[in-house]
């Protein structure tokens, strides 16, 4: 069956039992989605267009299910700001303000209903963001803060999103996050449209979760970015199961491609003590074979990866292993946790100025997607949260590059102030050496490095 039936097939096997109104507009509504699949991205409605549609698409289906499942909708407000000191020496200096303050204001609408096994879900998301660090990845895409990009549908099978005001330090922005139909059995989940899925037992690095990844060291990992894809998981008897994603994007041509595409399928077995995953995937032009798991041991627990990518020019082999443990200490809650990763893709002698890093393609293109955070080949790093009352938690995490010796401390503070009212706080405080990956890569002028000082997070979030 082809992608451009696969929506209309699906809403219309569904039993309406509403009115004959009703009836008839959703398969027409269906069939102008599906379309999208059919004409390219330069001949589709415009993005405010697509929204508004999926917007009625959505009071209709709203409609449709009121007399079966009441509604649910949920989501938060979280203004949110970021101070970035920029060293002296850094060339960055040149093109910010210092210290680099943001300001962003986050506003998501997640709503939901279902009726026996079918389900759905939309996340609408409103997002402003102001600032220096902004205004630099506008105008220097390729230049300073590992920031978080906003978002964009470019690639994605859907554009469903839209700027609504676009400046150089300031941007206003709203999306679908989330947007999928879902059926649910005993044995079977199968989900079409935009979504996420988590994949691999990294806590920190986590090389197997290439769709999407959060950065090791973000400080909201709330929400991951919504992909278009299928989604289905078969549960056997054994308690075992299959899962198999298919993500569709688009190629340069704006045509939805294979080549630019992934399919992946994993097998999860469980056992009494431990887990254990296989996964094969093809993944844009590269093939994967993943194995990892998880076991108890003296009440720790110890989980594994390690991934092989072959892009049919060269080979890649990726790790990651970690031990976990939790216990009561002072009367509170405690864990710690600790992790090497192994980059596969990184590079392995501390060099980063642009020469090296224009030798390392594969590296770069994949920093590119937001797949990997690392330069280096090889990190160490350590957590450890306490629990200081029932609603305050503390973390203080260690990013340790083996391959250059340089280090990213954060403390992290999560206080719930009241119901629905979190606040968030963190200190990254960076060191190395000048041309480390932590202490500022060369920028290629001499002296002048791209190095980032201590930086500030302050986040209020009120979810209701």
């Amino acid at each position: 069956m082809k992608c451009s039936n696969i929506i209309p097939v699906i809403i219309h096997i569904i039993p309406l039992r509403r009115t004959t109104a009703t009836s008839r507009v959703i398969p027409e509504i269906a069939q102008q989605l599906s379309g999208i699949f059919k004409r390219p991205r330069d001949s589709r409605f415009p993005a405010h267009v697509t929204i508004r549609s999926i917007a009625m698409t959505l009071l209709i289906t709203a409609l449709y299910f009121e007399g079966v499942h009441a509604l649910e909708l949920r989501g938060h407000f979280k203004p949110q700001v970021t101070a970035v000191n920029i060293p002296g020496k850094s060339l960055l200096q040149d093109f910010s303000d210092d210290p680099a303050i943001d300001a962003n204001l986050d506003l998501r609408l997640n709503l939901s209903g279902g009726s026996g096994q079918w389900s759905w879900r939309s996340d609408y998301q409103l997002i402003a963001v102001k600032g220096d660090q902004l205004e630099l990845r506008q105008q220097n895409p390729n230049l300073g803060f590992n920031a978080v990009t906003l978002a964009d549908d470019e690639q994605r099978v859907f554009d469903l999103s839209h700027r609504i005001s676009d400046q150089d330090d300031r941007v206003i922005t709203h999306r679908l996050d989330r947007f999928y139909l879902s059926h649910t059995s005993n044995k079977t989940v199968f989900k079409i449209g935009r979504q996420a899925v988590s994949w691999g037992n990294g806590l920190i690095y986590n090389p197997v979760d290439f769709f999407n990844p959060f950065d090791p060291a973000a400080i909201d990992t709330e929400y991951k970015t919504g992909d278009d894809m299928l989604y289905a998981q078969y549960l056997l008897d054994s308690g075992d199961d299959v899962q198999v994603v298919w993500v569709g994007r688009r190629d340069e041509d704006d045509d939805v491609d294979a080549d630019v595409s992934s399919l992946a399928l994993k097998y999860h077995r469980f056992s009494e003590a431990s887990e254990f995953d296989l996964l094969v995937a093809e993944h844009y032009d590269a093939s994967i074979v993943a194995l990892g798991g998880s076991i108890d041991i003296a009440d720790a627990i110890w989980r594994s990866d390690i991934m092989l990518t072959d892009t049919g020019d060269e080979h890649f082999t990726s790790a990651v292993l970690n031990w976990s443990y939790s216990w009561i200490a002072w009367e509170k809650n405690t864990s710690v946790a600790l992790e090497y990763f192994h980059n596969g893709f990184g590079i392995d002698d501390g060099d980063y100025d642009p020469v090296a890093l224009a030798d390392n393609p594969e590296l770069l293109t994949r920093i590119e997607r937001a797949e990997l955070y690392t330069l280096g080949e090889n990190y160490l790093a350590a957590a450890a949260t306490i629990e200081l009352a029932p609603l305050w938690v503390l973390t203080t995490s260690i990013f340790r590059n083996l391959d250059d010796n340089s280090t990213l401390l954060q403390v992290f503070s999560q206080h719930d102030l009241q119901q629905d009212l979190q606040l968030l706080l963190a200190l990254n405080l960076p060191t190395g050496s000048d041309g480390n990956e932590f202490g500022g890569i060369d920028s290629g002028i001499d002296t002048r490095t791209l190095a980032v000082g201590a930086s500030l997070f302050a986040q209020l979030a009120w979810y209701y």
